[in-house]
């Protein structure tokens, strides 16, 4: 059984830091791409950071290009998505995602709020 267990969201202010953690179980980790998506509200999901599975590409979205790192873990089967620098414009519900040529899995989200 596929499961996510994302955590790290909240409330934070603008110029703050905040890092996620998605942790997986029920399939082979190190087989596929990790995401971080968001979604805001009344908005299309988006990509935010794309990370392949060992770990040696990585793409951003321009808009957290500088601000935001994704990495991966392997051996705890976990993907992150450090967040820096935020803005307002970064509020949304960030899910993870796990993607090969097969399959694609989803996370329940956690919701970010950037806010004073």
């Amino acid at each position: 059984q596929v499961q996510f267990v994302e955590s790290g969201g909240g409330l934070v202010q603008p110029g703050g830091s905040l890092r996620l953690s998605c942790a997986a179980s029920g399939f082979t980790f190190s087989d596929y791409g990790m995401t971080w998506y968001r979604q805001a509200s009344g908005k299309e999901r988006e990509l935010v950071a794309a990370i392949t599975s060992a770990g040696d590409r990585i793409n951003y979205a321009d808009s957290v290009k500088g601000r935001f790192t994704i990495s991966r873990d392997n051996a705890k089967n976990t993907v992150y998505l450090q967040m820096n620098s935020l803005k307002p414009e970064d509020t949304a519900v960030y899910y993870c995602n796990a993607r090969n040529w097969a399959s694609s899995y989803w996370g329940q989200g956690t919701r970010i709020t950037v806010s004073s």
